[in-house]
């Protein structure tokens, strides 16, 4: 059993190399090879066993192979279309987002755009009622101006009587000590 695990495994290299120096007879190497380790089966099998039996086990066993094999290319086939479908699907997916993005790209520039027609009203409004505020201040500051020189006014109103009375008060001084001597 020993020798036909050894065999197995040096069997693969032989027919890669075989079939690599000739690939169009490919086939024909694979059936001749077939051939070979049937007979070699058959010749290193024990002598309990009967050469029908072992030849229908290593034909079974080339054939589960070759099963195996095709289903691995199957499946490979089925994958290579698999990611096809997929590759596919991300694309659109792909163009479907960048239509997207566009469109969410143009819906902020109009958000912007309408945001700074926004402020700018309202700087204008801002403005007018700063411009208002200015005004009532304004008008505020020159009343207190006209009550101040009215002030003013009276205030010098106020020093010339107080000079005048100090005169008169000098004078009735004068006067008095004029008397008084």
């Amino acid at each position: 059993m020993s020798s036909l695990l050894s065999q197995n495994k040096d069997e693969p290299l032989i027919r890669k190399s075989l079939s690599d120096s000739c690939p169009a007879s490919s086939a024909t190497n694979t059936r001749s090879l077939r051939h070979e380790r049937l007979s070699r089966l058959s010749s290193s099998s024990s002598s309990d066993v009967p050469n029908d039996t072992s030849t229908n086990h290593a034909e079974s066993y080339f054939l589960r192979r070759e099963n195996r094999l095709s289903a691995r290319k199957k499946a490979e086939e089925e994958m290579n279309s698999d990611y096809k479908k997929m590759y596919e699907k991300a694309l659109a997916t792909n163009e479907r987002l960048k239509s997207r993005l566009e469109t969410s790209k143009q819906d902020l520039a109009t958000v912007k755009d309408q945001l700074h027609q926004a402020q700018k009203g309202s700087e204008d409004d801002c403005s007018s009622h700063m411009l208002e505020a200015e005004k009532k201040e304004s008008w505020s500051l020159k009343k207190r101006i006209s009550d101040m020189e009215e002030q003013l006014k009276v205030k010098a109103e106020l020093k010339q009587e107080n000079q005048r009375l100090k005169d008169e008060n000098g004078a009735l001084i004068r006067v008095i000590t004029k008397l008084s001597k």
